[in-house]
């Protein structure tokens, strides 16, 4: 089993950590920027067109939720299962850098900052 670690290239595009996820971290998962299997993800096919590194380098939609990839009917259902606020993630991205929500989600050991 792999252990959590800081690293910028583990942020998904839509701010999640995959560093912190237990898929990834039990090897049955690549991570969200190397999993081809992700394709049905809106939000990954978005900002692969666009060559983003994730939602945070959007200049269209300032706010995540005004973006319907981002914020539709299934992002909210499992946002509120899992209580995980993506939003939260992005605006983290905005104010860190990739690097620095990277090590701050792995000093917390979590995937998403929670509601």
């Amino acid at each position: 089993m792999r252990e959590i670690i800081a690293d910028s290239k583990l942020v998904a595009y839509c701010g999640l950590y995959c560093g912190a996820c237990r898929s990834y971290l039990k090897e049955k998962c690549p991570g969200c920027h190397d999993n081809e299997r992700a394709s049905w993800c809106k939000v990954r096919t978005c900002c692969m067109e666009h060559s983003y590194t994730s939602c945070a380098e959007c200049k269209e939609f300032p706010d995540p939720h005004s973006c319907r990839k981002f914020h539709n009917f299934f992002s909210r259902a499992i946002g509120f299962v899992l209580r995980s606020d993506r939003r939260a993630c992005v605006v983290q991205i905005r104010q860190l850098g990739l690097e620095g929500h990277a090590q701050k989600m792995a000093q917390n050991r979590r995937q998403t900052i929670p509601r």
